[in-house]
């Protein structure tokens, strides 16, 4: 019966053949944006490792939700999460390299746990037209340690909706609508952000998207479209620059400083990226929604020496609690008093800002962003010294606790190895492992900032392991 189930999760509802053939052919173009949810690797886990109650909850989940891809068919269902820790229903522990990135600094963190208790039973909400102490005390400390002098912010509920915030903010400042980005990226999920997002498992299909929005190369050495050979020569940024001169009026660069699934540019990139957006009169608005310690600096573009004119946060500021994000900005950048940005209902929630205080004290006192730095690095050597035990392994990068592992069939074609990619993301599974594959092939370690180095050691482990087992089920042709 379990297996009937599987198989049926993963065609269309309706039996429709025609649609079925439409799937099949997209398949391969969804492998390039992550491990997919309709896949044959998935329909293998769901019948080896789903049980009766699970399964009973998972069809009530696709009953009532509606489906989207990555998140439905849904993987299995989580009853607790502390640490570094995620617990199915059936007691099984999974250590979370994946986390959505919202767990720097664990899950169910004392100081954040206690924090929103205390604000709930205080001020559990604040109605617009009003500001709460919690939230001033947010943005003042959000001020006192972004770089610069960025020191003027606005808050929102998630991501994407700071990324929106942002973006109007250019236009106003600057007159101009147009703004490059870059292919492969992702801002987030709605029209505007997926409008200068790149990647095609959201743009595709959706039709007209926001007018402007030039796109241009990441600075990803390893895949480099101009040739540079692994040995960045920066001309992906000289492009950048040549966008701006014949468009003429850019109103901002828009660009994660990190790329969360994998790009980390080279050390003088933003600086060029800066001169340029100086020349011409253009902002530059840095997606950091993913990082906040993670990178071994609080924040990633620290370590390029660049301060852009909007910085984006959001995700782990909520303690993995509460979902808050925002902007910070250029002191001259508060252009637009009579207009509203943002304006969200749960702009300055104090439990919200609560979390986020607790976290940021987290952060700094507990020394988890120096933790992210140095067993960032030793992780990284790790790597490298099993990269060359396994020929499936093209490349490895990093950045503190940001970690990747491209895959890759042949390391002289680099042919990417989407299906080995797969069938490593879910050996790691059974074995308690939980982590994100990006871009059809490249696998991301992104554990929370609380991880012990004999956690990381356990976990690099589980994941060679995985490695090598894909690698026989691949080779002996069994769909696993």
């Amino acid at each position: 019966m379990l297996d009937e189930w599987a198989v049926r999760r993963t065609r269309p509802r309706n039996g429709n053949l025609v649609m079925m053939e439409q799937n099949t052919q997209k398949l391969e173009l969804l492998k390039t944006e992550g491990d997919l949810n309709i896949s044959p690797h998935r329909k293998a886990w769901l019948h080896g490792h789903i049980d009766e109650e699970t399964r009973t909850w998972l069809e009530k989940d696709e009953k009532y939700f509606l489906r989207q891809s990555l998140s439905t068919p849904c993987l299995n269902v989580l009853a607790r999460a502390e640490g570094i820790y995620l617990e199915d229903l059936r007691g099984n522990r999974y250590m979370d390299f994946h986390g959505n990135d919202v767990h720097q600094v664990g899950f169910s963190n004392p100081r954040v746990l206690a924090a929103v208790q205390a604000q709930m039973n205080a001020l559990p909400f604040c109605t617009r037209r009003y500001t709460n102490i919690p939230a001033i005390r947010l943005a003042e400390k959000l001020a006192s340690i972004a770089p610069g002098n960025l020191n003027k912010i606005l808050l929102a509920p998630g991501g994407t909706t700071a990324i929106g915030m942002a973006l109007k903010l250019a236009r106003v400042a600057t007159g101009r609508f147009k703004t490059i980005s870059m292919w492969e990226s992702f801002h987030g999920a709605s029209l505007d952000a997926i409008s200068v997002g790149g990647e095609a498992l959201f743009r595709s299909g959706i039709g007209p998207l926001l007018p402007g929005t030039e796109h241009v190369p990441p600075p990803n050495a390893y895949r480099c479209v101009f040739g540079c050979n692994g040995e960045c020569t920066l001309r992906c940024a000289d492009y950048v620059e040549y966008v701006m001169e014949k468009e003429g009026d850019v109103g901002a660069v828009v660009a994660e400083t990190v790329r969360n699934t994998g790009v980390i540019p080279p050390p003088d990139y933003w600086k060029k990226i800066r001169a340029a957006c100086d020349r011409h009169g253009a902002l530059l608005i840095l997606d950091e929604i993913h990082g906040l310690g993670r990178t071994g600096r609080m924040f990633s573009c620290e370590h390029y020496g660049v301060v852009p004119d909007v910085l984006v946060i959001g995700k782990s500021l909520g303690g993995a609690l509460f979902p808050v994000a925002g902007i910070i900005a250029r002191e001259d950048l508060d252009v637009a008093p009579n207009m509203a940005l943002g304006h969200y209902t749960h702009e300055k929630n104090p439990v919200a800002c609560a979390a986020a205080l607790a976290t940021l004290e987290c952060l700094e006192q507990d020394g988890l962003v120096e933790h992210s730095r140095d067993l960032g690095v030793w992780a990284l050597d790790r790597l490298k010294e099993m990269q060359g035990r396994q020929k499936s392994i093209g490349e490895v990068r990093g950045l503190g606790l940001l970690l990747n592992i491209e895959l890759v069939q042949d390391r002289e074609t680099k042919a990417p190895a989407r299906d080995l990619a797969e069938r490593v993301m879910y050996e790691a599974l059974a074995r308690g492992l939980s982590f994100k594959v990006t871009m059809g092939n490249v696998i991301t370690l992104a554990p929370p900032l609380v991880i012990t180095q004999e956690e990381m050691n356990r976990a690099l482990n589980i994941f060679e392991e995985s490695l090598r087992a894909a690698e026989n089920s691949s080779l002996s042709g069994a769909t696993r």
